[in-house]
């Protein structure tokens, strides 16, 4: 599932964001809890340690990169036991006055998987959606 968002600021202001580990809990829809931020991130191999859900019922989850071009590509597989694994493939394209954000979103082992592909975008589209309006406001309003 894709969603699309045009951020009035240049590549390299939403990568500081998107290589910021620590950050990833205030735009990432679901994401409540960082434990921690491999060193290194977001190179190849490394991994965030966060949770998802709401206290007293947290996932310990991790993502770990994949995939990495500075300014240009962010590729994650986020691992949630007991649903499974998901790529996450974020694009940045420079527009004239700002920056094309492409977020790619899919199920690829456990559970959700088994979903049909409506299901899976009625539930993908609106939360991406909002995790790219967050990730907006913290590009434009982050000195």
């Amino acid at each position: 599932m894709q969603v699309e968002r045009f951020v009035p600021a240049e590549p390299a202001k939403v990568w500081r964001v998107l290589a910021d580990g620590w950050s990833y809990p205030l735009w990432v829809v679901g994401a409540t809890h960082m434990r921690g931020v491999d060193e290194g991130f977001p190179a190849v191999g490394t991994c965030l340690h966060h949770s998802v859900g709401s206290w007293p019922l947290l996932i310990k989850d991790r993502t770990e990169v994949v995939a990495c071009e500075r300014e240009r590509l962010l590729e994650l597989k986020a691992h949630a036991w007991p649903t499974g694994a998901g790529r996450v493939r974020i694009e940045l394209r420079p527009e004239p006055g700002g920056t094309r954000i492409t977020m790619h979103e899919h199920a690829e082992s456990g559970p959700a998987v088994l979903l049909p592909g409506p299901l899976q975008q009625a539930l993908l589209v609106p939360r991406n959606t909002e995790t790219l309006s967050r990730l907006d406001s913290i590009v434009r309003n982050r000195p």
